[in-house]
């Protein structure tokens, strides 16, 4: 695809729609491709660039289920594709692989995130993906993006796994190096499974991580970093990165959970009930050009988003973990914490905005706006 047909979509609102299931593709002995028809009605809100994600909804055993994953093809019209790797304990990816069929319908939200947003010069880049599991999927089509999209842009990837029986889109991987051998460098790391390079194989750890970056992948040689992984692999990356004198600005980084364990996100916002004479927030908030309220009792200590979900079930999130950004709002007025961020960009907080699931008023008052 021309760099000059790689448009970045404006930025809106996540919205659900209905789409219908085409396909579900085996990938691996755990994961699997599941692709949407998109009609043409909807294409404009399903346009997307390489790096976006959808969240999923379904209802299971009578619970309304949010899941987010990474869209893991190039942009086609009429087509829109996500890879979901089964979890043992996950209740929304065993479901996927057990009863999702072709024909079935599925709530999906339109694509949103920013992980490869302001990628727009290719020509001549450098561009290194460091990749866990199915932290494939984002960055997979990014290569596309760079190799398909330049005649000059180079991209080199560092992906992990435990073994060759688990590396995610293996075949599509192999024919991007077939098609571009000179400018897509593949590096496979197998932790379970011995390689003929013994830097390739055991676990990606600091000691390892540090030779590769000083004798297969200098700093000095790349232009953009792309991480996508478990929140220990990428912060270990990030850290010695920044170590070696790479600007943060240019590392993008995208995370399977914030390292919190123990802390279940909210599917819905939960009851909460203020006792009598129980001093509590006030929270007001637009969202679709009309405005609700809501009070929230100082002493359940909850966040904006789910105290506004008990008023309006429409308001927007998927992860509520602070990591794909789909709750993000502007504060207009009052003040918030913001327990965890690692979706909105440092010049997004400069205007004001919050992750409204992380977000918790410190103010007696407080103003967001889902609209802006």
């Amino acid at each position: 695809m021309p760099a000059a047909d790689i448009v970045t979509p404006p930025k809106r609102r996540a919205v659900f729609h209905r789409l219908r299931v085409h396909d579900v593709r085996p990938l691996t002995p755990t994961s699997v491709e599941v692709t949407f028809d998109v009609p043409p009605d909807l294409e404009d809100d399903y346009r997307y660039v390489p790096g976006q994600y959808l969240a999923l909804r379904a209802r299971i055993d009578g619970e309304e289920v949010r899941r987010s994953y990474s869209i893991c093809r190039p942009p086609s019209p009429g087509r829109i594709s996500v890879a979901v790797k089964r979890d043992e304990q996950g209740l929304f990816s065993r479901w996927v692989h057990s009863a999702l069929t072709p024909g079935d319908e599925l709530d999906v939200m339109s694509p949103q995130g920013t992980f490869t947003s302001n990628l727009d010069e290719l020509e001549g880049r450098h561009v290194v993906g460091i990749a866990a599991g199915s932290g494939i999927t984002p960055v997979i089509t990014m290569a596309h993006r760079i190799l398909e999209g330049s005649a000059s842009g180079r991209f080199t990837l560092l992906y992990t796994n435990r073994s060759s029986l688990d590396v995610m889109f293996i075949e599509e991987l192999a024919d991007l190096k077939d098609r571009f051998p000179d400018r897509l460098a593949l590096h496979h790391v197998l932790s379970r499974e011995q390689r003929t390079a013994p830097l390739l194989s055991g676990r990606l750890d600091e000691p390892k991580l540090r030779t590769i970056l000083t004798a297969l992948i200098p700093p000095h040689t790349v232009d953009e970093w792309a991480l996508c992984g478990p929140f220990e692999l990428v912060q270990l990356c990030r850290d010695l990165l920044e170590e070696s004198g790479v600007d943060p600005a240019h590392i993008r980084f995208e995370l399977f959970t914030t390292g919190e364990p123990g802390e279940a996100a909210p599917q819905r916002g939960r009851p909460v009930a203020a006792g009598a004479g129980e001093k509590t927030y006030r929270i007001d908030f637009m969202l679709d050009g009309t405005s609700a309220s809501v009070d929230s009792p100082v002493s359940a200590n909850e966040s904006i988003l789910n105290a506004a979900l008990r008023v309006r079930p429409d308001v927007p999130f998927a992860c509520a973990g602070g990591v794909c950004g789909t709750c993000r709002a502007r504060l207009v007025d009052g003040s918030v914490t913001m327990r965890e961020n690692f979706a909105l960009e440092p010049d997004e907080i400069d205007r004001g905005y919050v992750l409204t699931c992380q977000s918790h008023p410190t103010s007696d008052h407080v103003v967001v706006d889902y609209d802006v």
